[in-house]
Formats: C-alpha cells, sequence, structure tokens
C-alpha cells in the first residue's frame, strides 16, 4: 500500500513515520509512505499558497493552484490516476473502525492537510473525494489528523501486525470494546487477577471475556451496544443491567 500526504510541514509526517509499528512496517515494505509538500507547486519565488479570502474575514486561505498541480503532478506517478483523496476538515464523516478497514484495501490513497483558514473550495471540488474528521475539535492543521488516520490503516494491512499485536479482538471490531487486560504479578498492591484468567478453562475465560467487554461497553459507551451485532446469550447478560 503507498499512502501520499500533501502537507506544508513534511518533518511532521517524516519523523513521525520512523517509529513504532508504522516504521516497521515501513521497513519491512509492507507499506509506502511519502510526503510531499505543496508550496513547490507555489509558482513563486517566495513560495507563498496562501492569500486573503474574497468577501473579508480573518486568516488566510491556500490557494487552488498549487494544490491541484500538486495532485496531478502525484497521479503521474500513480497506477491509479484518481485515486482516493481524503480531506482532513471537522466538516467531514468522523472517521470511525469501519472506513479504516475500508480504506486499508485501496492500494494507492493521497490524503490531504490544510492549514490556516482551510483550502479554495475549488481545490476541493477539484480532487477530494472524502472528507474526514477526526472530531468535533479545531486542529492548526492536518497533519496530526493525517497521521491518526494513516495509523488505523496502516495496521489493519497483513502482516504489519505480528501474533502477539492482533487487531482481531480489539475495541471496535466487533462494534464493542475490548475487555479489560491484566499480567503479571497475579496480586498488585492487593488487587488480584480475576479468578477465571487463571483457571486454564478456555470456553469460561472467553465468556469471561465476552461479558466483560459487554459491560465495558455499557457503562463507557452504550451508544455502541446499539449497533452492535448481539447474540441471545449477549442479551440475556445485557439484561441484568436494564439494557433491553
Amino acid at each position: 500500500m503507498k499512502i501520499i500526504i500533501m502537507t506544508l510541514f513534511p518533518e511532521m509526517i517524516e519523523e513521525a513515520i520512523k517509529h513504532s509499528i508504522i516504521g516497521r512496517a515501513i521497513k519491512n515494505n509492507l507499506v509506502q509512505i511519502e510526503a510531499v509538500d505543496f508550496r513547490k507547486y507555489s509558482g513563486n519565488k517566495h513560495n507563498q499558497v496562501d492569500d486573503y479570502p474574497y468577501g473579508g474575514g480573518a486568516g488566510m486561505l491556500i490557494k487552488a493552484k498549487p494544490v491541484v498541480d500538486c495532485y496531478r503532478d502525484i497521479c503521474q506517478n500513480l497506477k491509479d490516476k484518481k485515486p482516493r483523496v481524503l480531506y482532513m476538515s471537522p466538516a467531514g464523516r468522523t472517521w470511525k473502525q469501519e472506513m479504516a478497514v475500508e480504506f486499508s484495501k485501496e492500494q494507492e490513497l493521497i490524503v490531504l492537510c490544510g492549514h490556516y483558514e482551510g483550502i479554495d473550495q475549488r481545490a476541493i471540488n477539484e480532487i477530494v473525494t472524502d472528507e474526514i474528521s477526526i472530531g468535533d475539535f479545531v486542529l492548526t492543521g492536518g497533519e496530526l489528523a493525517a497521521l491518526i488516520i494513516s495509523d488505523s490503516i496502516i495496521r489493519l494491512i497483513p502482516n504489519v501486525l505480528g501474533k502477539e499485536e492482533s487487531f482481531e479482538n480489539e475495541s471496535f471490531s466487533e462494534g464493542l470494546l475490548e475487555h479489560d487486560h491484566y499480567t503479571r504479578p497475579q496480586n498488585f498492591e492487593g488487587k488480584e487477577v480475576p479468578e477465571v484468567l487463571l483457571s486454564g478453562n478456555h470456553k469460561n475465560i472467553e465468556k469471561f471475556r465476552r461479558e466483560n467487554s459487554l459491560l465495558n461497553t455499557f457503562k463507557k459507551r452504550p451508544d455502541l451496544l446499539k449497533k452492535a451485532i448481539l447474540d441471545e446469550k449477549d442479551k440475556v447478560f445485557l439484561k441484568k443491567y436494564n439494557f433491553f
């Protein structure tokens, strides 16, 4: 998979992707990430890419030409001449796990990072296929958001996560939050690991973890339960807490 991030601050991207699972995935040639500075497409000796917005108002706006020219140049070297382009915007669809799964199946993606008061709408209309938000708040730029969604996509690519890091039972994989986790020591400051996890009875352990996952979701994100796929045993368990 190849992810190209269009940005005014490529150093933010290049430093972050050196580390942890993403860094390992790049080293193992499982993913390519390239940060492209669209300031280089400014077309003027001062590399200025912003200007005052028509109609007045505070702040500056990124011009359409450097963004569109950068995009067209990138596409010349891609297999897909019309790849999906994700624009980081507080007005976009809120990023969710199922969207990460969807985009992880793409071979090539472009992520566009805005700055200042945003980007000329004509550039957005020309190249963007998906406007994406990571939450109802505003950042100073799209780079952090781009890294977040890139991370959530990359970890779903086959062989990126090792067996010990498997995503199959993670939060949101079945529409539920994950169950609690415990490791050594068995007793920490008087707090014991739940006895069932020490029993060796895999059926009981699986039952405990499922019920713990349901309970965590009920307590922390009950809205998720309305969309989750629940069997009859799940429903019987949740009735104890008056969910149904």
